[in-house]
């Protein structure tokens, strides 16, 4: 009989501890980001993409969006739109997934997709900040070429499918226009998110502070601190106490909301209202400073939470103006948003601070020190596996710019951070498809890889006239190209 040999018990102890590791990296990952940004940053967006699918009549999304829409029309309304959003790749899906599904071109939602966390205005004006108006002016003109040009390949790759699906699901009524009445709630929604994320100094102001007494609210932060500790490095937020409580809110949203919103559609319900009495408590208190101290809790209000109470307060007389069956139809789609993209999110953000474990960012520095193809890949590949939320990629690429890495990787990585995250592809692909959202992955990674490549070009001294007359080129073929091809196929359409 063989000889059965076992592997020493330290053996089996080492990997268990590194499971264990992992899991506690994924599980911290997940925390510090469901704390830190699901609640003013996606839970408006949510109902903004419900408000979309409810009430904004579909041919008013193919008006200015729809594939046959002039392409000037449609592309510079969806990088307009994306520009006033300050938003990460996660918050933008509920958005994207609201236009696409109410027809929005492919080519169009994609360029909204892409430009609104890469080039927004906050964005834009941090860029230059820190790192200087070249970057900033790299930055939206690279972002603006690159995504128009995605959204036009994208177009033109899945041209015969959108055909399909717009001709499957439009209905074509003639001079439909979104009500007044709509348009107010939904910006409403949307001042709403912009007053949650938007990082100025009078919404960031104290107007009034306090401290409520707790002796234990010390002990317990710095418990918080050593199960889920702060890596700015990379990008590792922590918890806080706060963070630990709008979890908990966010737990009771849920269990809420499966009966309140799920079945809203069959009338509203006293878990409805449950649902939404909490949700506007949770983004209040969300908005507060809350900070332990030795002494108990610090509370601070701010402009930010005077802006949400309002903007809450705000939206309960407008929702009379609607009938019953819109406001169903607005919470159902709602909920049918948060149940599409919610679970991925989790997943995506568990596995990335699991991923984030075996990637040292000295490796990026070590190798992406000059403009080569590789540099600017290792950037590229750097923004997809750390993920760092909207306007935190900033000062991670001024450190990496003060330890020496060449400016077109550090282009290239600002091009991809906001853009790629792997939650951000696993919902992108169960919105579009598999075989569109890889396309655009792929399609992102090359943009980025090339903008950081051009950008690098003209520092390295490049004349900036033959770089701007091969993009500009580019886009102008890229664009003939689709009209050429659309032209030709709308008669076998038809």
């Amino acid at each position: 009989m063989d000889r059965v040999e076992l592997l020493p018990p330290c053996i089996y102890i080492g990997h268990m501890d590194i499971v264990v590791s992992l899991v506690q990296n994924g599980a911290a990952s997940l925390a510090s980001y469901l704390a830190a940004h699901v609640l003013l940053c996606l839970v408006p967006a949510f109902f903004i993409a419900g408000a979309l699918a409810a009430l904004v009549p579909q041919q008013s999304i193919i008006r200015f969006l729809g594939p046959n829409a002039p392409k000037y029309v449609s592309y510079s309304a969806a990088a307009g739109a994306g520009s006033l959003l300050a938003v990460c790749s996660c918050t933008i899906q509920p958005l994207f997934a609201g236009i696409y599904s109410k027809g929005a071109g492919l080519g169009p939602a994609i360029t909204f997709l892409f430009f609104a966390p890469a080039a927004n205005i906050l964005a834009l004006s941090y860029t230059g900040v820190a790192l200087g108006a070249d970057f900033a002016i790299a930055r939206i003109v690279l972002a603006l070429c690159f995504g128009i040009g995605i959204g036009l390949l994208m177009s033109l790759i899945f041209h015969r499918s959108e055909v399909a699906r717009i001709a499957a699901n439009a209905t074509f009524v003639e001079n439909v226009i979104i009500s007044r009445q709509s348009l107010i709630f939904i910006a409403t929604l949307v001042a709403l998110l912009i007053a949650g994320t938007l990082k100025i100094d009078w919404l960031a102001a104290p107007v009034f502070s306090t401290v409520l007494p707790w002796d234990g609210a010390a002990t317990l932060q710095a418990l918080l601190n050593r199960l889920v500790p702060v890596n700015e490095l990379k990008g590792e937020e922590g918890l806080s106490l706060q963070g630990l409580t709008l979890i908990g809110l966010l737990l009771l949203i849920g269990a809420a909301a499966w009966h309140g919103l799920g079945q809203v559609d069959n009338g509203f319900n006293r878990l409805t209202y449950v649902t939404l009495g909490l949700t506007a408590g949770t983004l209040i208190f969300a908005a507060l400073g809350v900070r332990a101290n030795e002494i108990g809790l610090a509370i601070t209000l701010t402009g930010r939470t005077l802006a949400v109470v309002i903007l809450c307060v705000v939206l309960l007389p407008q929702a009379h103006f609607f009938d019953d069956w819109d406001m169903q139809q607005w919470l159902w789609e709602t909920w049918r948003f948060v149940k599409l993209i919610f679970p991925l999110l989790v997943v995506g953000v568990f596995l990335v601070g699991v991923i984030r474990s075996f990637i040292q960012p000295e490796w990026i520095q070590f190798i992406a020190g000059s403009n080569t193809v590789l540099a600017n890949l290792a950037g590229v590949v750097f923004g997809v596996f750390m993920y760092f939320p909207t306007l935190v990629e900033v000062p991670i690429a001024k450190m990496f710019l003060s330890l020496g890495m060449h400016p077109g990787p550090l282009i290239a990585y600002l091009m991809a951070d906001p853009e790629l995250s792997l939650q951000s592809i696993l919902i992108t692909s169960a919105i579009i498809g598999k075989l569109k959202a890889w396309t655009y992955v792929g399609l992102v990674a090359l943009f980025s890889t090339v903008a950081g490549l051009t950008y690098g070009a003209w520092i390295d001294g490049t004349p900036l006239s033959m770089l701007a007359l091969i993009i500009g080129g580019f886009i102008l073929t890229l664009t003939v190209a689709v009209q050429l091809i659309e032209r030709a196929q709308r008669p076998a359409v038809s």
